[in-house]
């Protein structure tokens, strides 16, 4: 019991176990169907068991029984295993979903398994009460599939591994300077053209290495749906972003008319195959506007609301939008001009907060990052803090609802170690222990202010990962520790047990590798993990005052 992961709220152990034979049956309530099948699937997988679909909850001694209890929270669940068999119940299928996972972990690492080990062995269930709810309702993860793109069977994995440790909200980063990943019929270049580059930097932006082969892909709109779908199922809001004003030269290299055309020559611009922010930015003009409101008119179709507890929220990025080129647009300071804005910061604010109103038109929810609180928040946006705590800080105090990921704890794209053996070490030192110690509600905030933070988020921003291995390797161990930092309503973060988290993580470690995760070894990489001679941008300094 001491091995879960994330570590549950109660635990109250028995003197014996439940054994899983041929003859046991699950039985879910028509409330828990989806739950029941996923389990029945992943263990008879595992287990090579027939676990046939049980009738009745009696039906599921020796077995195990999945329904509601409406005494429970929306995510909360009980599971007792005692001498009639395994009961799980919670106060929703999400509930009774996280239930089967903590089940899934008290069978040992090889449940993790897509088939049997040895079929003669025995699957035993400890007796043991279990009490647990999530101390977040947003326990999210971000992937940027626009810097390396991650094909659809690889992001199904992803929210798989997601699933297995309780987090809720993915958060897809379809689209950047580098890359368009989601097909929109009505503009058809912005993947015929923007969904590949011809050449990739290999490391920071600094390297002198160059992948000299094209690069690219793109999510078809079926695609799309079958992977909200899939995530639904494992109840996983999936929040997809598209980014503006900036971060947008890939769009502005299939539909020049994007951009800042008085001030530069956009027909010759192409997909960016480097790193780092472009100066080549939206143009704030109506024709921009009504680009991408036909965008994000395909765009809520296809993440439709309903589709998850925070499904309603479109990100749309705001971040690191450079200004020079409408500081040298006639246009553009003839907008700022025409509209009364102070300017260029309060010019983002209005691009921003147009949109901000059209999706709540639409019975929708903008976020963005912090940078949209520049020059006025839109007003009903939630902000995502990334640049340390104070963005959250400001936006809780103006009322806003907040997701906590500061990049100096939780973007796992930054080293795990000092050592030179770190493959292409990227901002600052941020270990195990580092990720597992993070506090997501700032201490300045009152109560009252902290109940804006909706939770928080751990980054993955793939500029210096080309592959699934690499992303596993950033990711893993430390998504484990951040997922107990979004679930397990533990001490604080100088009380917080990260000894006792590294005895649990050496069976963790069993079900990574049975879920084929090639995590980063506690005793460091492995040779085939480094990238030696490959050129990061270490960031040396002291931790971000909180």
């Amino acid at each position: 019991m001491t091995e879960l992961i994330p570590a549950p709220r109660s635990v109250v152990a028995g003197s014996g176990e439940v054994r899983l034979t041929a003859r046991s049956e699950i039985y879910a309530s028509s409330e828990t169907e989806g739950a029941g099948n996923w389990l029945r699937t992943v263990l008879r997988q595992a287990t090579g068991l027939p676990l046939r679909e049980g009738r009745e909850l009696d039906d599921a001694e020796g077995g195990i029984g999945l329904q509601l209890d409406p005494g429970l929270g929306p995510e909360e669940y009980r599971l007792v295993s005692d001498s009639s068999g395994v009961l799980i119940e919670g106060g929703s299928a999400a509930g009774v979903f996280w239930g089967a996972q903590t089940l899934r972990q008290l069978l040992g690492p090889d449940a993790y398994r897509r088939a049997p080990l040895d079929r003669d062995r025995a699957w035993t269930v400890p007796h043991v009460t279990i009490e647990d709810s999530p101390r977040f309702r947003w326990r999210g993860l971000m992937l940027d599939v626009a810097r390396h793109f991650m094909p659809k069977e690889g992001v199904l994995r992803q929210l798989d591994l997601m699933a297995a440790h309780k987090l809720n909200v993915f958060h897809f980063h379809l689209t950047d300077d580098q890359g368009w990943r989601v097909e929109i019929k009505r503009y058809p270049k912005l993947t015929e053209t923007g969904s590949w580059r011809a050449r990739t930097k290999f490391g920071h932006r600094a390297s002198p290495l160059w992948d000299e082969k094209p690069h690219g892909g793109f999510y078809t709109q079926d695609d799309i749906r079958e992977i909200v779908a899939y995530a639904a199922e494992r109840h996983i809001s999936v929040v997809p972003e598209i980014d503006v004003p900036g971060h947008s030269q890939a769009a502005i290299a299939a539909y020049p008319e994007l951009g800042n055309t008085d001030v530069i020559d956009t027909t010759a611009l192409s997909v960016l195959d480097t790193w780092g922010i472009s100066a080549n930015v939206l143009a704030p003009t109506d024709n921009t506007l009504r680009f991408y409101e036909g965008v994000f008119e395909e765009v809520l179709e296809l993440f439709p609301a309903g589709a998850g507890e925070f499904s309603e929220f479109i990100h749309v990025g705001g971040d690191e939008c450079r200004k020079d080129q409408w500081k040298q647009s006639t246009a553009a300071q003839g907008r700022i001009k025409e509209l009364g804005l102070a300017d260029e910061d309060e010019l983002q604010a209005w691009f921003i907060a147009h949109f901000d109103t059209w999706l709540t038109a639409r019975g929708r929810r903008l976020i963005g990052w912090d940078e949209i609180l520049e020059g006025g928040l839109a007003e009903g946006a939630a902000v995502a803090s990334w640049r340390g705590y104070a963005g959250g800080v400001a936006a809780a105090r103006a009322g806003h609802d907040v997701v906590m990921c500061p990049e100096q704890y939780v973007y796992l794209d930054h080293r795990q170690a000092p050592g030179e053996d770190e493959p292409v070490p990227i901002g600052y030192v941020r270990t195990l222990e580092d990720v597992y110690r993070f506090e997501p509600v700032p201490q300045q905030l009152t109560e009252a202010e902290a109940r804006h933070v909706l939770g928080t988020q751990a980054n993955v921003w793939t500029e210096v990962m080309e592959s699934q291995e690499r992303v596993d390797y950033q990711s893993y161990p430390r998504l484990s520790a951040f997922a107990e930092v979004a679930w397990s309503s533990l001490p604080a973060p100088g009380g917080r047990d990260f000894a006792g988290f590294e005895e649990r993580m050496a069976v963790h470690y069993r079900r990574l590798d049975a879920l084929g995760v090639g995590y980063r070894p506690p005793t460091g990489p492995l040779p085939w993990q480094q990238r030696p001679g490959v050129l990061g941008r270490p960031i040396e300094g002291a931790p971000p005052n909180r």
